[in-house]
């Protein structure tokens, strides 16, 4: 078992890459969301690279059973538990675990237990836990199944509203993503709805096969790193979304599926085998604005996506674990490097134009 870290690993935005039409939020973060909590619970042994995220809104509460939901299904070679409900009813009854696939039925009975010991729960007779995973078995053993109820309790304890940890932790600790190192990422932007502003947070679990892109920037793991890419075994990404917008059940899926438009950006070649999701969740209450005001929300959520993919990588560190198997961390130097020859490029073009 083995992690190679650099001094500092930078997020996208240090990269100098611009926001788009939407500006960041304060921490870039899904927890510019208010209410919205993220912890983790990260399992690494010799043969373990694994763990869980929890994303918890506060607003769910005994006063408040549900919060309006939406999904998105890219392509659907996934364990999502609590999908066909979610999507029945366009609700969330619970906080959303991330993990790892052989895990997230585990991980979805401790939710369960969890949830029935709180506030307003002493009669709930029915529960709709949500889990999403993507596939860690090149980084992980996966058929041990080793997350339990102690790590579904402790991520969810550890759930805070501060700055996000990214890269290999949680439920991203054994993802390979785009030939590197893959993980958890977030980001945010802020946009308008009419005249009123809103913010919308993404976190992703990056498990996917295709060309990274950075900026539009081709970035091939082939050419970047100085040994064989990770091919891991996954091919899935999990996305969950929050917004204090009051959307309603069917809006929130359509801004899933500008999610999953979001990983064509950052080089998914969506793959046969690939679990592709997106959860969307409104912590507003309110009557939900025209369908017309919301183009704002749509750009705002596929470049806050998009940034969250990149940073899990970016963020990322190698790591050998399973059978040796070693995925390794994305090469800031080089990405510095391409992204100034592209700039240069692209300056060189207008002054000629």
């Amino acid at each position: 078992m083995t992690d190679s870290t650099d001094v500092h690993r930078p997020r996208l935005h240090e990269l100098g890459v611009a926001s788009g039409a939407f500006r960041r939020g304060p921490l870039n973060a899904i927890t510019d969301v208010a209410g919205v909590r993220v912890g983790h619970s990260t399992v690494q042994t010799d043969t373990l690279s694994t763990g869980v995220t929890a994303i918890v809104a506060d607003q769910l509460n005994a006063d408040r059973r549900w919060l309006p939901a939406g999904l998105a299904v890219g392509n659907g070679y996934g364990k999502l538990i609590g999908a066909t409900q979610l999507q029945e009813l366009g609700a969330i009854e619970t906080p959303v675990l991330l993990t790892s696939t052989l895990s997230a039925f585990r991980a979805a009975d401790a939710l369960v237990a969890w949830v029935l010991e709180q506030p307003g729960h002493e009669a709930t007779r029915s529960l709709n836990p949500v889990v999403g995973e993507t596939n860690d078995s090149y980084l992980s053993d996966i058929r041990s199944r080793p997350v339990g109820e102690s790590h579904v309790r402790e991520a969810l304890a550890a759930a805070t509203s501060g700055p996000v940890a990214e890269g290999g932790v949680g439920a991203g600790t054994g993802t390979v993503a785009l030939g590197y190192k893959g993980g958890i990422g977030t980001a945010s932007r802020v946009f308008s709805v009419g005249a009123s502003d809103y913010t919308v947070g993404a976190i992703v679990q990056s498990n996917y096969s295709g060309t990274l892109r950075i900026a539009g920037v081709p970035m091939p793991a082939a050419d970047l790193l100085v040994a064989e890419p990770a091919v891991g075994d996954g091919n899935s990404c999990m996305i969950v979304l929050a917004t204090d917008a009051p959307l309603d059940a069917r809006q929130l899926s359509r801004v899933a599926n500008r999610a999953i438009f979001a990983m064509h950006g950052t080089g998914s070649d969506f793959a046969q085998g690939s679990g592709d999701y997106a959860i969307a969740f409104s912590v507003a209450e309110g009557s939900p604005p025209d369908d017309s005001l919301l183009s704002p929300a749509f750009e705002a959520t596929m470049d806050a996506v998009e940034e969250a993919l990149v940073n899990s990588l970016l963020q990322a560190t190698t790591r050998t674990g399973f059978h040796g198997n070693t995925a390794r961390q994305v090469p800031i130097d080089a990405v510095r490097e391409r992204l100034r020859r592209a700039e240069w490029m692209r300056e060189s073009e207008r002054m000629r134009d």
